[in-house]
């Protein structure tokens, strides 16, 4: 009858994640084969433990083994159905985070080269508010590192390819192996052997390329997007790095943004806000003709819906806001000014506010609500 997991992790069956690690971790230091050099019994306990983590510290293996037990894994739980049948240095790879990257297996097992990444590269571009409403596409022209023509790489004689070098080294729970990066290659397994003479020390040369960026509406100004693989080559078998792209909104003449929103300063005469009128205003793609109703006030916020800009989660378009100002002239000849005189005590011109005007106060608070 196989033991059961908690149990051979000395744990409670309400152990935390962080518990559980603790535990496996103990336990593996304890039979640790590198400390138990020959101990069958050692090693079997070791097998076990790896076992009860593999199924512990997965959440949904760990709520089948509470419900069903080792009934649950039958034919098909833990490493192939049964701890006998393990590769000790599966265990070493699969938990390799447990030891700190300290632990090797048999045979040294584990790790391997790695491929390294180059760096990434950083640009700015601007946008004007239509192409930012709108989205668009461009074409960049970047200077990246790529790898030189007839450069040749050759197998690192200091890791002999594994990008790893591996030390004994003697503690107080005894003999521990450990694994490094290599220092020579830095763990890609590779020296450069031979390169043109346009090539810098790492067989690397710059070229231009251009890079095309689709960058979708409704961006903001300071947002990065990233281009993958479009930044500098890495020497050897890497990945390039990414092409880092930061947002930079240029100010309309007219149209003011905040957030999703856009805002448009319309001034009317005397004259128009008295009679009505139609007009014509600013918007983000093209101009939109607004009707002025006779009487209309200074301060009056009228709502163009869905005509701001879209939002970048797909979540619609924000408002055009168009702020009414009435402009009081500063000159006027004698005749005009007569006129306004006469209208002094006239009670046409006697302000009267009705109580569905909102006050300054409440138009800010409608906007930002």
């Amino acid at each position: 009858m196989k033991k059961d997991f908690y149990e051979i992790l000395g744990i409670s069956k309400n152990a935390d994640a962080a518990e559980i690690k603790k535990a496996y971790r103990k336990s593996a230091l304890k039979y640790h084969p590198d400390k138990n050099p020959g101990d069958k019994e050692a090693e079997e306990n070791f097998k076990l433990a790896a076992e009860a983590y593999e199924v512990l510290s997965d959440p949904n293996k760990k709520a089948k083994y509470d419900q069903y037990g080792h009934q649950a894994f039958d034919g098909s739980g833990g490493f192939g159905g049964g701890h006998g049948g393990m590769n000790m240095d599966d265990i070493f790879s699969q938990f390799g985070d447990i030891f700190g990257g300290g632990f090797g297996g048999f045979g040294g097992g584990g790790g391997g080269p790695r491929r390294a990444k180059g760096s990434n590269l950083r640009i700015k571009v601007k946008l004007t508010l239509e192409e930012i409403a709108n989205g668009v596409e461009k074409k960049v022209k970047v200077k990246r590192k790529v790898q030189a023509k007839g450069v040749t790489y050759k197998t690192c004689s200091t890791c002999n390819g594994q990008g790893q070098v591996m030390r004994v080294t003697n503690t107080i729970l005894g003999r521990m192996q450990s694994a490094s990066t290599c220092p020579t290659c830095g763990g890609s397994g590779q020296i450069l052997d031979k390169r043109p003479s346009e090539a810098d020390a790492q067989g690397m040369v710059q070229e231009d390329e251009t890079v095309s960026i689709k960058i979708p509406a409704g961006v903001v100004d300071g947002m990065q997007l990233k281009v993958s693989n479009k930044g500098n080559d890495a020497p050897g078998n890497s990945v390039p790095g990414d092409l880092i792209v930061a947002i930079e909104e240029l100010e309309h003449e007219f149209l003011k943004r905040e957030g999703e929103n856009i805002h448009f300063d319309l001034y009317i005469s005397f004259p128009e806000a008295v009679l009505g009128v139609s007009k014509d205003i600013e918007a983000i793609n093209g101009k939109v003709r607004i009707k002025l109703e006779e009487g209309i006030q200074s301060g009056k916020i009228l709502r163009l819906k869905g005509k701001g800009i879209p939002s970048i989660n797909g979540y619609g378009s924000g408002d055009l806001l168009v702020h009414v100002n009435v402009w009081t002239p500063k000159t006027l000849n004698k005749e005009q000014k007569q006129f306004f005189e006469n209208a002094l005590n006239d009670e046409h011109f006697v302000p009267s506010p009705e109580k569905s005007e909102k006050s300054f106060f409440e138009k800010v608070k409608d906007m930002f609500s």
